[in-house]
């Protein structure tokens, strides 16, 4: 049983330096095509140094109080490249270009067929996160609208119609992680933020083909972008209320770093908070006080029973020190507010 008020993160972990390069990482925008440069290990013993890496980050989750366990995204270059880059219909040696939600142009996966998934990509993943650790366990997919912005299509006809084929692929991942033992699988589509009048056009219609026929407990996260990349934080969401007719259980918002009005989760009525928490812009690490005070600000709006804690975003860009700290911080801090309420 899961207590009032349990914590996660959102998917990734801070990557250890003697893994991959941070500061290269750092210097460049999220990969959306391989960036095997990245790494620092022989790619004969990457795995092996990935597996390792992934039981650091577990047992640093465990150490650090969180109720819920995600792998950390170790094995990722970036949240949406290690999927979007084992799909059929990609050409992978000669990448296209999109611009990304800062408006800079990106190397991405080039459209030059119809969109397949081979067969699993995450389930070992998920499988090596279930031997490592007793506690429920979530894995992460890139959501299919974001992927199809993250692409450059020379071949369908129309957009939509991508953002579809992607779906199914995610549709097929999700089922196969349910079915391998997931207990949460959350969807990240930071691009219905950032391209909201798309989103509405063919976003939801994506998202509910990536739901279809799914019986686990689905999640979605929308956020700003990376704190590290994006500086600029608007003050509310641009999309947000046209999620609370969909058949996901649980949405991820981020309200922390931008302060956000949390009367604005009033208008997700049934579905489960994920509450961000965590300020990813700074390394230095919140209090407890801080955290917990930043979970009752959403208490008007949300029963205590429908709220998950977690940080903003990834903590993929923050130094190790500071992303454990921010995490210790999140767990006793829901734990602030969860004895307060049993008073």
């Amino acid at each position: 049983m899961l207590p009032l008020l349990p914590t996660m993160l959102v998917g990734s972990y801070a990557q250890p330096d003697w893994l991959i390069d941070r500061s290269k990482l750092a210097k460049r925008f999220p990969p959306r095509v391989r960036a095997g440069e990245l790494w620092r290990i022989d790619p004969a013993w990457l795995q092996e140094a990935q597996d390792d890496a992934t039981r650091l980050a577990i047992l640093d989750q465990e150490r650090a109080g969180l109720d819920i366990i995600t792998d950390g995204e170790i094995r990722r270059e970036s949240y949406s490249n290690r999927f979007a880059t084992e799909l059929d219909g990609v050409d992978l040696d000669n990448p296209g270009t999109a611009l990304d939600r800062s408006g800079h142009p990106n190397p991405v996966p080039r459209i030059v067929g119809r969109i397949r998934r081979r067969g699993p990509v995450e389930v070992r993943d998920l499988q090596f996160l279930k031997a490592n650790t007793a506690k429920p366990v979530k894995m992460t997919v890139p959501g299919p609208f974001t992927m199809s912005q993250q692409a450059q299509n020379d071949f369908y006809r129309h957009e939509e119609e991508m953002a579809l084929d992607y779906a199914a692929a995610v549709n097929a991942e999700i089922k196969d992680l349910f079915a391998a033992g997931a207990d949460i699988v959350q969807m990240d589509e930071p691009y219905m933020q950032a391209r909201p009048e798309k989103a509405r056009q063919y976003g939801v219609k994506a998202l509910e083909r990536a739901l279809d026929g799914v019986t686990g407990t689905a999640a979605l996260h929308i956020c700003f972008g990376y704190a590290a990349i994006i500086h600029e934080r608007p003050s509310a969401y641009s999309f947000l209320p046209e999620l609370a007719n969909t058949s996901l259980q649980q949405v991820s918002i981020e309200t922390a770093q931008s302060k956000l009005d949390c009367s604005i989760l009033k208008s997700l009525p049934g579905k489960t908070i994920i509450l961000g928490v965590l300020d990813l812009s700074t390394p230095e690490v919140e209090t407890p006080a801080t955290v917990a005070a930043r979970i009752e600000r959403a208490l008007p709006f949300v029963e205590a029973k429908r709220l998950f804690v977690a940080p903003d975003c990834g903590l993929k860009y923050l130094p190790r020190a500071a992303a454990f700290g921010k995490m210790k911080a999140m767990a006793d801090g829901a734990l602030l507010v969860r004895e307060k309420l049993a008073a």
